[in-house]
């Protein structure tokens, strides 16, 4: 009996997805639930199991293609399969197939998952060894263009051509908006971390004993930027048509960034969280959106978003609107300064901090006193517990 195989049902605001990977191939034997390929949507990777067991007949769509909701993708024979192989098999082949080849022994050539079907097919027409192409390709993929240059001899002065991802398409797109829509400005402050980083040396064994998470820096900055946007409404806020739209919630987009490009979860109402449910949430959207099992809905809405150039070694930059919020915090690495205090030169951990703004709505008044708020909290957290 023949199964078909189809996209599933895309979400409201998504029209279509791009085959990205297919992981199995016409004729491969495979289990109900088995990854058979993945679907690029530009704003998250969609994983399509097989729905039986049995063989993969026909592939109807290959990579690269664009495909709708309930489109036909491939066509499966139904039919009785050999178990899966036990997890302790799987764990000793790979063991065994990371051991060094002994004298007189080849060494295996890679997977035929790690060939494109492109490159699969030059490799044989021109009878080169798989194994010999260095792959540039997402994790380590041989590509068409990677076999051809190998046939050229190589050389210091390769090129590839690769198309955009649908995400990073998406991404270059929503960017460029928000430059032409918003009117943006950047106002720069400094912030003082000390007293932030006195409070996790002091507590930082009872922190992780007691939540099972480390005590971060970014849980600081979400409280203090939610504090500052209950005092200063407006850059929580974001323009509807000819409308202001106030939200009397604060919903805080993190980006994390990933191997496919830049992503931007939203912790919902973190305004009613406290440090160890934030940290706990960002740790679970940072690992879903780099193993790529984030969900649409884990990106959508958000008033107002946090990124951190600083763990890429960042001083300062002007962040770029996250549309339709009007403004976005951007942290940046910490760097030992001398500052003056009572009177004293010392030295302290210090941040420069940038908030860049719709100026459309946000008045340069409120932008730098949100910034200062920000600037305040983290300098004397105990007034997050004094409600000042």
């Amino acid at each position: 009996m023949t199964i078909e195989v189809k996209v599933p049902v895309l979400p409201e605001s998504v029209e279509d997805a791009i085959i990205a990977t297919w992981h199995k191939q016409p004729g491969d034997t495979v289990h109900r639930d088995d990854k058979l390929v993945d679907l690029e949507t530009d704003k998250v990777v969609l994983e399509v199991p097989a729905p039986v067991d049995g063989t993969l007949k026909e592939i109807k769509s290959a990579e690269g293609d664009t495909v709708l909701s309930d489109e036909l993708l491939a066509i499966i024979e139904e039919g009785a399969v050999e178990p899966a192989a036990e997890p302790v098999a799987e764990a000793k082949a790979e063991a065994q197939a990371a051991t060094p080849a002994t004298a007189g022994q080849k060494t295996p050539a890679p997977e035929s998952s790690k060939l494109s079907p492109a490159a699969r097919r030059v490799a044989e027409e021109e009878k080169v060894d798989p194994g010999s192409v260095p792959g540039t390709g997402r994790g380590g993929r041989v590509t068409k263009g990677d076999v051809i240059n190998f046939l050229k001899g190589g050389g210091s002065r390769q090129e590839e051509r690769v198309k955009m991802t649908r995400l990073r398409s998406r991404i270059a797109e929503r960017m460029k908006d928000a430059q032409n829509t918003a009117a943006i400005l950047t106002s720069f402050n400094e912030v003082d971390l000390k007293a932030v980083m006195d409070l996790r040396r002091k507590y930082k064994e009872q922190f992780i004993g007691q939540h099972g998470i480390k005590l971060g820096l970014m849980s600081f900055f979400v409280k203090a930027c939610c504090d500052a946007l209950r005092k200063h409404p407006v850059v929580n806020a974001s323009i509807d048509g000819d409308e202001i739209v106030y939200h009397n919630y604060q919903d805080i987009g993190i980006a994390v960034s990933t191997d496919r490009g830049l992503m931007v979860p939203v912790i919902r109402n973190a305004e009613n969280m406290g440090l160890a449910e934030i940290e706990l949430a960002i740790a679970h959207f940072a690992h879903k959106a780099r193993d790529g099992s984030i969900a649409l809905e884990d990106l959508q809405g958000g008033t107002f978003s946090i990124t951190n150039g600083g763990v890429f070694g960042s001083l300062v930059s002007t962040p770029l609107l996250n549309p339709p919020q009007s403004a976005i915090l951007g942290m940046h690495t910490i760097k030992e300064r001398p500052v003056v205090v009572d009177g004293e030169i010392v030295a302290r951990p210090m941040m420069f901090l940038a908030i860049s703004y719709d100026h459309r709505i946000i008045d340069g008044k409120d932008a730098v006193q949100f910034l200062v708020a920000v600037k305040e909290t983290l300098e004397d957290p105990t007034r997050l517990l004094l409600g000042l």
